[in-house]
């Protein structure tokens, strides 16, 4: 599970959409009825980890969350609730990226996930080379 989103796609654009709604993790049946975008293949969602560039009014609202204030709502995911109050005070788009995701947080994964760079760069043929070479010569260089 991901943080969901629910909104509309921008006009003249198949990859952006103003975001109006974030669920953090949602169940299948959440998701089914609070997250359909059109456009999109029944059982497919907006799904967001990572990154974010963000006004500073999400600050303000933490804040306000911190504080107490968020209008009787209960407090689960800080962030999920921030972002959908700034999709309410202003606009909040999200960019459709298409790409592969890699897991730090699994054994491994960090080192993984810097091969995955390394070997979709215009360096491959020599980091595969060193590659070869550490291995067999089974040490650090």
């Amino acid at each position: 599970y991901f943080g969901t989103v629910n909104g509309r796609r921008v006009a003249g654009r198949t990859d952006l959409y103003e975001i109006t709604n974030v669920i953090e993790k949602p169940t299948p049946t959440q998701a089914e009825q609070e997250l359909i975008v059109a456009g999109l293949r029944s059982g497919y969602y907006l799904c967001m980890f990572g990154m974010h560039v963000l006004t500073p009014t999400v600050m303000t609202i933490l804040s306000e969350v911190l504080q107490g204030n968020m209008n009787g709502n209960s407090l689960s995911a800080p962030l999920a609730y921030a972002l959908t109050e700034l999709s309410r005070r202003e606009r909040y788009l999200a960019l459709q990226v298409r790409g592969v995701r890699h897991n730090m947080g699994m054994k491994y994964g960090l080192l993984r996930s810097q091969l995955a760079l390394a070997l979709s760069g215009q360096d491959r043929d020599q980091i595969l080379s060193e590659l070869v070479e550490l291995l067999a010569t089974g040490r650090e260089q």
